[in-house]
């Protein structure tokens, strides 16, 4: 791991450091020339209130991103905080809240099937239902798309309310009913249902409809309903992100997600750490601004102690590699992009021709207008022993000195990611050809 920690006066300083550390890690990815995705993440353990993620697209990936089709709106999946998009046209509205049979709205919402995810308090306490389109029809599609539940959005929401989730029990109706039957009358356990905003909300089912035992229990049951996210009037959303949505940010494009394997990582901290370690900086007032620096610990006339704004970066380089050589390497071997390889081109000679390959070599690596990075193969092999060896190692570019050589003085060029290309090319202008391939790589 290749760890970055700055340090800053006060947060707009760091805001700026951050941004230029965020356009360093995007330079060197766009050198790599991969697909790589930057989305904005949750900071997670790590605390702070801005981060963005670094991700490269892999079957292999453990992360999930939602990306646009025409803007660069990207984001963890993780990040999903439970909020129907506010460009949604407003259709819905409660004709009376504490009329539990009322539905939101009369224009009828698009689902057409609902669906019921549940989950249990970390106290095992109150039963948390979600009620959300089972299946949806799609703009441009002829067929219902079936949807699920986002965990990370129910999880953003019933935080917001006070109540912690456990998603880990994979049985929450019957942990809760045996929660219920061992507390007895001593505590009123709780249902607390969410409605997604393409749902109506009718009248609660009994629960008896899920689980007759529950008939069996002297209980008084506390029911409450959620249909906007706490302390705002948007609607929530339950449900995960399908391919073809459309954009909540630029309403033109689509959105897609796709699981990512993540090579890098950007957080703005703030004075998270550096006001519990009381890692403080003396700062000329005047640099202040007049309060953009958290409120000082002490002062003078001219200086303000201050807690030091702190972001922390970082590039997983194992990861990276790895990730890498798995997209771009085939049956042959790796196939490494310009700027990971060990060297950008391998010289490989037949058989009696390595004081030519010396040559070459010496011509490649001297060249004055541009000298490349390159290796000579030298090893006492046969050559087609040499040419699978120079694969399964991934070089960029392959120079062959052989048969052409020695019937008209030409090299043969290989490079296997411009589509297997190989082209026989004459000696003098064997470095201005090698250039522009490396140049598209």
């Amino acid at each position: 791991m290749k760890d970055l920690y700055t340090f800053d006066y006060n947060a707009e300083e760091a805001l700026k450091t951050y941004d230029l550390v965020r356009r360093a890690y995007t330079r060197l990815f766009d050198e790599l020339k991969i697909p790589y995705l930057v989305a904005a993440a949750d900071s997670g353990n790590m605390g702070g209130n801005l981060s963005h993620e670094f991700h490269f697209p892999s079957s292999k990936g453990e992360d999930t991103i939602i990306s646009c089709s025409n803007c660069d709106h990207a984001y963890n999946e993780e990040l999903a905080n439970g909020q129907a998009p506010e460009t949604e046209p407003e259709k819905l509205k409660v004709n009376n809240p504490k009329d539990e049979t009322s539905a939101l709205g009369s224009d009828g919402p698009p689902a057409i099937s609902t669906g019921l995810w549940m989950a249990i308090s970390r106290d095992r306490k109150t039963l948390v239902r979600g009620w959300y389109p089972k299946y949806l029809m799609q703009e441009g599609s002829i067929e219902p798309v079936e949807r699920e539940v986002n965990s990370h959005a129910v999880k953003a929401i019933t935080n917001a309310a006070g109540l912690d989730l456990d998603l880990s029990v994979e049985n929450p109706l019957q942990q809760w009913l045996a929660e219920l039957k061992q507390a007895g009358n001593s505590e009123r356990p709780k249902v607390l249902d969410l409605y997604d905003s393409q749902v109506r909300v009718y009248k609660r089912p009994p629960l008896s409809d899920l689980l007759h035992e529950v008939d069996k229990v002297d209980t008084d049951i506390e029911y409450s309903m959620l249909d906007r996210f706490p302390g705002t009037t948007k609607r929530l959303q339950l449900v995960r992100v399908h391919d073809g949505d459309k954009c909540p940010r630029c309403e033109k494009g689509t959105l897609k997600s796709q699981t990512a394997i993540e090579l890098g990582h950007t957080f703005h901290l703030g004075a998270r750490y550096s006001e519990v370690l009381q890692a403080s900086v003396a700062v000329d007032s005047a640099l202040l601004g007049g309060g953009d620096s958290d409120k000082p610990s002490s002062s003078t006339s001219k200086t303000q102690i201050v807690p030091m704004q702190m972001g922390c970066h970082g590039i997983g380089v194992s990861r990276m590699i790895s990730a890498v050589a798995d997209m771009l390497s085939d049956s042959k071997g790796l196939n490494w992009p310009r700027a990971m390889a060990p060297y950008e081109v391998v010289v490989v000679p037949a058989k009696g021709l390595e004081a030519d390959a010396e040559k070459v070599y010496d011509a490649l690596a001297s060249d004055k207008d541009a000298p490349l990075d390159v290796v000579l193969d030298d090893r006492d092999k046969q050559i087609g022993w040499k040419l699978g060896d120079a694969d399964l190692i991934g070089y960029p570019v392959i120079v062959v000195v052989g048969k052409g050589w020695k019937n008209q003085r030409t090299l043969e060029v290989q490079c296997r990611r411009l589509d297997n290309l190989r082209e026989e090319v004459p000696f003098d202008r064997l470095s201005e050809f090698v250039r522009s391939l490396l140049d598209r790589l």
